[in-house]
Protein backbone atom coordinates (compact mmCIF):
# COMPACT_ATOMS: atom_id res chain seq x y z
CA UNK A 1 0.00 0.00 0.00
CA UNK A 2 0.96 3.32 -1.15
CA UNK A 3 1.68 5.65 1.82
CA UNK A 4 0.19 8.87 1.60
CA UNK A 5 2.69 12.06 1.23
CA UNK A 6 1.36 14.98 3.46
CA UNK A 7 1.85 18.53 1.66
CA UNK A 8 2.94 21.72 3.38
CA UNK A 9 2.19 25.12 3.52
CA UNK A 10 4.16 27.86 4.69
CA UNK A 11 2.64 30.96 5.60
CA UNK A 12 5.33 34.01 5.95
CA UNK A 13 3.90 36.97 8.06
CA UNK A 14 1.39 36.46 10.97
CA UNK A 15 -0.80 39.65 10.21
CA UNK A 16 -4.42 39.47 9.31
CA UNK A 17 -3.97 38.22 5.80
CA UNK A 18 -1.62 35.90 7.13
CA UNK A 19 -3.57 34.14 9.60
CA UNK A 20 -6.45 33.86 7.05
CA UNK A 21 -4.43 32.19 4.59
CA UNK A 22 -3.87 29.64 7.13
CA UNK A 23 -7.23 29.29 8.02
CA UNK A 24 -8.41 28.72 4.76
CA UNK A 25 -5.93 26.24 3.88
CA UNK A 26 -6.08 24.28 6.88
CA UNK A 27 -9.75 23.93 5.97
CA UNK A 28 -9.01 22.24 2.85
CA UNK A 29 -7.29 20.07 5.01
CA UNK A 30 -3.51 21.56 4.32
CA UNK A 31 -0.77 20.64 6.82
CA UNK A 32 0.21 24.58 7.51
CA UNK A 33 3.27 26.25 9.05
CA UNK A 34 3.02 30.02 9.79
CA UNK A 35 5.96 31.78 10.62
CA UNK A 36 6.51 35.31 11.72
CA UNK A 37 9.57 37.50 12.69
CA UNK A 38 8.06 38.58 15.94
CA UNK A 39 7.47 36.82 19.21
CA UNK A 40 4.19 37.04 18.56
CA UNK A 41 1.60 37.54 15.19
CA UNK A 42 -0.73 40.18 15.13
CA UNK A 43 0.64 43.14 16.54
CA UNK A 44 -0.34 45.95 14.29
CA UNK A 45 -3.74 44.48 14.23
CA UNK A 46 -3.40 44.99 17.73
CA UNK A 47 -2.33 48.37 18.01
CA UNK A 48 -4.84 49.18 15.26
CA UNK A 49 -7.30 48.65 17.48
CA UNK A 50 -6.04 50.57 20.58
CA UNK A 51 -8.73 53.28 19.87
CA UNK A 52 -11.26 50.87 18.40
CA UNK A 53 -11.13 48.17 15.86
CA UNK A 54 -12.39 49.47 13.24
CA UNK A 55 -13.28 45.98 11.09
CA UNK A 56 -15.02 46.90 7.82
CA UNK A 57 -17.44 49.69 6.64
CA UNK A 58 -20.81 48.98 5.93
CA UNK A 59 -21.64 51.20 3.27
CA UNK A 60 -23.24 49.71 -0.36
CA UNK A 61 -20.86 47.60 -2.29
CA UNK A 62 -20.20 49.99 -5.29
CA UNK A 63 -19.17 52.65 -2.89
CA UNK A 64 -17.22 50.04 -1.29
CA UNK A 65 -15.47 48.97 -3.39
CA UNK A 66 -14.87 52.37 -5.32
CA UNK A 67 -12.38 53.22 -2.15
CA UNK A 68 -9.67 50.89 -3.62
CA UNK A 69 -8.71 53.57 -6.29
CA UNK A 70 -7.22 52.56 -9.53
CA UNK A 71 -7.39 48.77 -8.19
CA UNK A 72 -10.87 48.62 -7.65
CA UNK A 73 -11.44 46.46 -10.38
CA UNK A 74 -9.17 43.35 -9.54
CA UNK A 75 -10.02 44.13 -5.71
CA UNK A 76 -13.93 43.61 -6.25
CA UNK A 77 -13.13 39.80 -7.04
CA UNK A 78 -11.43 39.52 -3.93
CA UNK A 79 -14.31 40.86 -2.21
CA UNK A 80 -16.97 38.78 -4.03
CA UNK A 81 -15.50 36.03 -1.70
CA UNK A 82 -15.19 37.31 1.49
CA UNK A 83 -16.58 41.11 1.66
CA UNK A 84 -17.51 43.19 4.41
CA UNK A 85 -21.05 41.08 5.16
CA UNK A 86 -18.82 37.85 5.32
CA UNK A 87 -15.97 39.27 7.64
CA UNK A 88 -19.18 40.53 10.30
CA UNK A 89 -20.60 36.82 10.26
CA UNK A 90 -17.06 35.99 10.47
CA UNK A 91 -16.58 37.90 14.03
CA UNK A 92 -19.70 36.70 14.99
CA UNK A 93 -18.39 33.01 14.59
CA UNK A 94 -15.19 33.66 17.00
CA UNK A 95 -18.21 34.84 19.46
CA UNK A 96 -17.29 38.72 18.35
CA UNK A 97 -20.44 40.62 17.79
CA UNK A 98 -20.19 43.92 15.89
CA UNK A 99 -22.29 47.26 15.10
CA UNK A 100 -22.61 49.86 12.43
CA UNK A 101 -21.37 53.48 13.83
CA UNK A 102 -22.70 56.83 12.73
CA UNK A 103 -20.19 57.16 10.45
CA UNK A 104 -21.12 53.67 8.76
CA UNK A 105 -17.63 52.14 10.18
CA UNK A 106 -18.16 48.66 11.86
CA UNK A 107 -16.74 48.09 14.54
CA UNK A 108 -16.79 44.93 17.95
CA UNK A 109 -19.25 45.75 20.73
CA UNK A 110 -16.41 46.62 23.11
CA UNK A 111 -14.48 47.98 20.25
CA UNK A 112 -11.38 45.83 21.51
CA UNK A 113 -9.09 43.96 18.86
CA UNK A 114 -7.49 41.67 21.92
CA UNK A 115 -10.44 39.54 22.28
CA UNK A 116 -11.08 38.89 18.74
CA UNK A 117 -7.53 37.78 17.54
CA UNK A 118 -7.50 35.79 21.11
CA UNK A 119 -10.20 33.76 19.99
CA UNK A 120 -8.58 33.41 16.44
CA UNK A 121 -5.84 31.74 17.91
CA UNK A 122 -6.84 29.45 19.61
CA UNK A 123 -9.34 27.84 16.82
CA UNK A 124 -6.61 28.22 14.76
CA UNK A 125 -3.89 26.27 16.96
CA UNK A 126 -7.28 23.94 17.42
CA UNK A 127 -7.70 23.25 14.42
CA UNK A 128 -3.49 22.48 13.35
CA UNK A 129 -1.87 25.35 12.19
CA UNK A 130 1.78 25.11 13.62
CA UNK A 131 3.26 28.81 14.36
CA UNK A 132 6.89 29.53 14.29
CA UNK A 133 7.66 32.74 16.01
CA UNK A 134 10.68 34.80 15.96
CA UNK A 135 11.51 33.60 12.62
CA UNK A 136 12.51 36.16 9.90
CA UNK A 137 12.19 34.60 6.33
CA UNK A 138 16.23 35.54 4.33
CA UNK A 139 15.10 34.03 1.46
CA UNK A 140 16.21 30.34 -0.47
CA UNK A 141 19.22 28.69 -0.77
CA UNK A 142 20.44 26.82 -3.68
CA UNK A 143 18.48 23.72 -2.80
CA UNK A 144 15.00 25.70 -2.64
CA UNK A 145 14.45 25.42 0.99
CA UNK A 146 13.57 28.56 3.34
CA UNK A 147 15.76 30.21 5.44
CA UNK A 148 15.15 31.79 8.57
CA UNK A 149 17.14 33.62 11.17
CA UNK A 150 15.77 32.46 14.45
CA UNK A 151 17.54 33.25 18.08
CA UNK A 152 19.15 29.93 17.70
CA UNK A 153 21.39 31.03 14.60
CA UNK A 154 19.71 30.10 11.06
CA UNK A 155 17.07 26.94 10.24
CA UNK A 156 15.65 26.01 6.95
CA UNK A 157 12.15 24.30 5.96
CA UNK A 158 10.89 22.76 3.30
CA UNK A 159 7.28 23.06 1.77
CA UNK A 160 5.83 22.23 -1.15
CA UNK A 161 4.00 26.15 -1.31
CA UNK A 162 4.40 29.42 0.74
CA UNK A 163 2.04 32.03 1.10
CA UNK A 164 4.15 35.83 1.87
CA UNK A 165 1.95 37.78 3.42
CA UNK A 166 4.96 40.39 5.04
CA UNK A 167 3.02 43.82 5.09
CA UNK A 168 4.11 46.86 3.53
CA UNK A 169 6.31 49.14 5.34
CA UNK A 170 4.77 50.99 7.70
CA UNK A 171 4.97 50.87 11.80
CA UNK A 172 8.12 48.32 11.26
CA UNK A 173 9.04 48.21 14.96
CA UNK A 174 5.96 45.77 14.85
CA UNK A 175 7.32 43.94 12.18
CA UNK A 176 6.54 45.14 8.69
CA UNK A 177 9.88 47.29 7.68
CA UNK A 178 9.44 46.33 4.00
CA UNK A 179 12.85 44.16 3.80
CA UNK A 180 11.23 42.04 1.60
CA UNK A 181 11.31 44.15 -1.29
CA UNK A 182 15.02 43.13 -1.72
CA UNK A 183 14.43 39.26 -1.98
CA UNK A 184 11.63 39.70 -4.63
CA UNK A 185 13.60 40.08 -7.89
CA UNK A 186 15.49 36.49 -6.79
CA UNK A 187 11.53 35.20 -7.38
CA UNK A 188 10.77 36.84 -10.13
CA UNK A 189 8.03 39.07 -8.60
CA UNK A 190 7.63 42.65 -10.15
CA UNK A 191 7.67 44.91 -7.35
CA UNK A 192 6.24 48.70 -7.31
CA UNK A 193 7.91 51.28 -5.58
CA UNK A 194 6.74 51.66 -1.69
CA UNK A 195 5.45 54.83 -0.91
CA UNK A 196 3.34 55.95 2.29
CA UNK A 197 -0.23 56.10 2.23
CA UNK A 198 -3.03 56.98 5.16
CA UNK A 199 -0.42 59.85 6.40
CA UNK A 200 -0.19 63.14 7.11
CA UNK A 201 1.66 65.60 4.65
CA UNK A 202 3.86 68.44 5.55
CA UNK A 203 3.22 72.01 5.54
CA UNK A 204 5.60 74.85 7.00
CA UNK A 205 3.94 76.29 9.97
CA UNK A 206 5.21 79.37 11.26
CA UNK A 207 6.05 78.47 15.55
CA UNK A 208 3.57 80.52 16.92
CA UNK A 209 1.07 77.72 15.28
CA UNK A 210 3.10 74.89 16.03
CA UNK A 211 3.08 76.18 19.74
CA UNK A 212 -0.24 76.78 20.33
CA UNK A 213 -2.67 74.51 17.83
CA UNK A 214 -0.38 71.09 16.83
CA UNK A 215 -3.04 68.63 17.64
CA UNK A 216 -5.96 71.33 16.82
CA UNK A 217 -8.89 69.19 14.81
CA UNK A 218 -10.41 71.02 12.13
CA UNK A 219 -14.08 70.43 11.05
CA UNK A 220 -16.48 70.64 9.11
CA UNK A 221 -14.31 71.83 6.35
CA UNK A 222 -14.17 71.01 2.49
CA UNK A 223 -11.55 70.07 0.72
CA UNK A 224 -11.20 70.60 -2.88
CA UNK A 225 -8.45 69.10 -5.19
CA UNK A 226 -7.54 68.20 -8.64
CA UNK A 227 -7.94 64.51 -9.34
CA UNK A 228 -5.85 62.01 -11.81
CA UNK A 229 -7.48 63.36 -14.80
CA UNK A 230 -7.50 66.50 -13.97
CA UNK A 231 -11.03 67.16 -12.81
CA UNK A 232 -12.51 69.04 -9.91
CA UNK A 233 -13.12 67.13 -6.89
CA UNK A 234 -14.30 67.93 -3.51
CA UNK A 235 -14.87 66.39 -0.38
CA UNK A 236 -16.52 67.29 3.16
CA UNK A 237 -14.67 66.05 6.44
CA UNK A 238 -12.04 66.91 9.30
CA UNK A 239 -8.66 67.02 9.58
CA UNK A 240 -5.91 67.40 12.28
CA UNK A 241 -3.28 70.28 12.34
CA UNK A 242 -0.23 68.73 13.19
CA UNK A 243 3.33 70.33 14.28
CA UNK A 244 4.69 69.31 10.83
CA UNK A 245 1.10 70.40 8.33
CA UNK A 246 -2.11 68.44 8.30
CA UNK A 247 -3.33 64.91 8.58
CA UNK A 248 -6.38 62.72 9.22
CA UNK A 249 -9.39 61.10 7.88
CA UNK A 250 -10.17 63.86 5.08
CA UNK A 251 -6.26 63.72 3.78
CA UNK A 252 -6.12 60.01 4.21
CA UNK A 253 -9.29 59.84 1.75
CA UNK A 254 -7.76 61.59 -0.79
CA UNK A 255 -3.87 60.71 0.20
CA UNK A 256 -3.18 59.16 -3.06
CA UNK A 257 -3.76 61.46 -5.12
CA UNK A 258 -2.16 64.22 -3.58
CA UNK A 259 0.82 62.26 -3.44
CA UNK A 260 0.92 61.75 -6.55
CA UNK A 261 0.01 65.38 -7.56
CA UNK A 262 3.80 65.88 -5.41
CA UNK A 263 5.38 63.58 -7.16
CA UNK A 264 4.69 65.12 -10.60
CA UNK A 265 4.84 68.97 -9.72
CA UNK A 266 6.44 69.29 -6.74
CA UNK A 267 3.43 70.50 -4.54
CA UNK A 268 0.02 69.47 -3.94
CA UNK A 269 -2.54 72.50 -3.95
CA UNK A 270 -5.49 71.93 -1.35
CA UNK A 271 -8.26 74.36 -0.81
CA UNK A 272 -10.37 74.48 1.95
CA UNK A 273 -14.08 75.85 2.10
CA UNK A 274 -13.80 76.48 5.85
CA UNK A 275 -17.50 77.85 6.21
CA UNK A 276 -19.51 75.27 3.90
CA UNK A 277 -22.46 76.43 5.33
CA UNK A 278 -21.99 80.05 3.60
CA UNK A 279 -22.01 80.80 0.37
CA UNK A 280 -19.39 83.52 -0.67
CA UNK A 281 -21.71 86.32 -1.00
CA UNK A 282 -23.65 85.77 1.88
CA UNK A 283 -20.34 85.50 3.84
CA UNK A 284 -18.90 88.80 2.57
CA UNK A 285 -22.33 90.32 3.63
CA UNK A 286 -22.12 89.23 7.28
CA UNK A 287 -18.43 90.35 7.69
CA UNK A 288 -19.05 93.26 6.19
CA UNK A 289 -21.65 94.46 8.90
CA UNK A 290 -19.94 97.07 11.70
CA UNK A 291 -17.21 95.20 13.81
CA UNK A 292 -17.17 97.91 16.57
CA UNK A 293 -14.82 97.11 19.20
CA UNK A 294 -14.88 93.07 18.55
CA UNK A 295 -11.80 91.61 17.68
CA UNK A 296 -10.85 89.71 14.00
CA UNK A 297 -10.95 86.68 15.69
CA UNK A 298 -14.24 87.10 17.72
CA UNK A 299 -15.74 88.55 14.57
CA UNK A 300 -14.87 85.29 12.74
CA UNK A 301 -16.20 83.68 15.33
CA UNK A 302 -19.68 85.67 15.44
CA UNK A 303 -20.15 86.38 11.58
CA UNK A 304 -18.60 83.13 9.92
CA UNK A 305 -19.14 80.75 12.80
CA UNK A 306 -15.52 80.17 12.79
CA UNK A 307 -13.61 78.23 16.43
CA UNK A 308 -9.97 79.30 17.24
CA UNK A 309 -8.63 76.47 15.48
CA UNK A 310 -9.79 77.45 11.90
CA UNK A 311 -9.29 81.36 12.78
CA UNK A 312 -5.66 80.40 13.53
CA UNK A 313 -5.17 78.63 10.33
CA UNK A 314 -7.02 81.79 8.70
CA UNK A 315 -4.56 84.04 10.14
CA UNK A 316 -1.61 82.19 9.52
CA UNK A 317 -2.22 81.98 6.03
CA UNK A 318 -4.48 85.32 5.31
CA UNK A 319 -2.44 88.93 5.01
CA UNK A 320 -3.78 92.24 7.44
CA UNK A 321 -5.20 94.22 4.20
CA UNK A 322 -7.39 90.92 3.22
CA UNK A 323 -8.67 90.18 6.90
CA UNK A 324 -9.74 94.37 6.57
CA UNK A 325 -11.76 93.43 3.33
CA UNK A 326 -14.96 91.75 3.53
CA UNK A 327 -15.14 90.75 -0.09
CA UNK A 328 -11.62 89.43 -0.10
CA UNK A 329 -11.57 87.76 3.20
CA UNK A 330 -15.12 85.69 2.47
CA UNK A 331 -12.96 84.76 -0.69
CA UNK A 332 -10.29 83.10 1.40
CA UNK A 333 -12.71 81.74 4.26
CA UNK A 334 -14.58 79.87 1.19
CA UNK A 335 -11.16 79.06 -0.69
CA UNK A 336 -8.28 78.83 1.85
CA UNK A 337 -4.97 77.19 -0.37
CA UNK A 338 -2.63 75.17 1.52
CA UNK A 339 0.54 74.24 -0.56
CA UNK A 340 1.46 70.29 0.57
CA UNK A 341 5.16 69.69 -0.02
CA UNK A 342 5.78 66.34 0.59
CA UNK A 343 3.67 63.12 2.54
CA UNK A 344 5.68 61.80 5.94
CA UNK A 345 7.53 59.09 5.87
CA UNK A 346 6.78 55.49 5.79
CA UNK A 347 7.60 54.61 9.07
CA UNK A 348 5.01 57.36 10.33
CA UNK A 349 2.45 55.67 7.57
CA UNK A 350 -0.68 54.10 8.74
CA UNK A 351 0.37 51.53 5.68
CA UNK A 352 2.13 51.81 2.49
CA UNK A 353 1.34 52.00 -1.20
CA UNK A 354 3.01 50.02 -3.94
CA UNK A 355 4.40 46.03 -3.69
CA UNK A 356 3.84 43.76 -5.68
CA UNK A 357 2.42 43.84 -8.60
CA UNK A 358 -1.08 42.33 -9.26
CA UNK A 359 -0.36 42.08 -12.96
CA UNK A 360 2.31 39.72 -12.43
CA UNK A 361 -0.18 36.96 -10.26
CA UNK A 362 -2.74 35.21 -11.46
CA UNK A 363 -6.60 35.19 -10.56
CA UNK A 364 -5.40 32.96 -7.13
CA UNK A 365 -2.62 35.31 -6.71
CA UNK A 366 -0.14 32.84 -7.48
CA UNK A 367 3.47 34.28 -9.05
CA UNK A 368 2.89 33.84 -12.54
CA UNK A 369 6.67 33.49 -12.92
CA UNK A 370 7.19 31.38 -9.38
CA UNK A 371 3.99 28.20 -9.17
CA UNK A 372 3.60 27.60 -5.81
CA UNK A 373 4.73 31.12 -4.58
CA UNK A 374 1.56 32.88 -3.48
CA UNK A 375 0.93 36.68 -2.27
CA UNK A 376 -1.40 38.24 0.08
CA UNK A 377 -1.92 41.61 1.85
CA UNK A 378 -0.35 44.84 2.51
CA UNK A 379 2.35 43.55 0.62
CA UNK A 380 0.66 43.93 -2.79
CA UNK A 381 0.59 46.86 -5.23
CA UNK A 382 -2.77 48.49 -3.68
CA UNK A 383 -4.41 51.04 -1.21
CA UNK A 384 -7.15 51.84 0.19
CA UNK A 385 -7.88 54.40 3.10
CA UNK A 386 -8.86 54.03 6.56
CA UNK A 387 -12.22 53.08 7.62
CA UNK A 388 -12.08 49.16 7.60
CA UNK A 389 -11.07 48.76 3.53
CA UNK A 390 -7.83 47.81 4.46
CA UNK A 391 -8.54 45.34 7.17
CA UNK A 392 -11.47 43.86 4.28
CA UNK A 393 -8.97 43.50 1.84
CA UNK A 394 -6.12 41.89 3.83
CA UNK A 395 -8.71 39.55 5.17
CA UNK A 396 -10.34 38.94 1.71
CA UNK A 397 -6.47 38.39 -0.04
CA UNK A 398 -5.90 35.98 2.30
CA UNK A 399 -8.62 33.98 2.03
CA UNK A 400 -7.92 33.91 -1.90
CA UNK A 401 -4.60 32.95 -1.45
CA UNK A 402 -5.11 30.13 0.88
CA UNK A 403 -7.66 28.57 -1.06
CA UNK A 404 -5.36 28.73 -4.08
CA UNK A 405 -2.58 27.44 -2.80
CA UNK A 406 -4.94 25.02 -1.09
CA UNK A 407 -5.40 23.71 -4.55
CA UNK A 408 -2.71 24.33 -6.24
CA UNK A 409 -1.57 21.70 -3.63
CA UNK A 410 -4.45 19.55 -4.20
CA UNK A 411 -3.91 19.25 -7.74
CA UNK A 412 -0.58 17.78 -7.26
CA UNK A 413 1.61 21.32 -7.31
CA UNK A 414 4.90 21.04 -5.63
CA UNK A 415 7.58 24.32 -5.40
CA UNK A 416 10.33 21.83 -6.18
CA UNK A 417 9.03 19.70 -8.99
CA UNK A 418 7.82 23.13 -10.20
CA UNK A 419 11.46 24.42 -9.69
CA UNK A 420 12.79 21.18 -11.83
CA UNK A 421 11.36 21.59 -14.31
CA UNK A 422 11.36 25.44 -14.98
CA UNK A 423 15.83 24.56 -15.14
CA UNK A 424 15.37 21.50 -17.13
CA UNK A 425 12.90 23.66 -19.33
Amino acid sequence: MTKAVTTRLAIIGGGPAGLMAAESARAAGVAVDLYDAMGSVGRKFLLAGKGGLNLTHAEPVAEFVSRFGSRHAEISRWLETFDAQALRKWATGLGVETFVGSSGRVFPIDMKAAPLLRGWLHRLRASGVCFHVHHRWLGWPADGALRFDTPHGERTAKADAVIFALGGASWPQLGSDGAWVDAMPQLGAEVAPLQSANCGFEIPWSEYLISRFAGAPLKPVVAHWTDRQGAARARQGEFVLTEYGIEGSLIYAIGAELREQIAANGEAVLTLDLVPGYTQATLAERLAAPRGKHSIGDWLRRRAGLDAYKSALVFERVDKPTLADPVALAAQLKALRLHLRRPRPMAEAISTAGGVRLESLDDALMLRARPGVFFAGEMLDWEAPTGGYLLTACFASGLMAGRGAARWLDQGGSMARAADTASTG
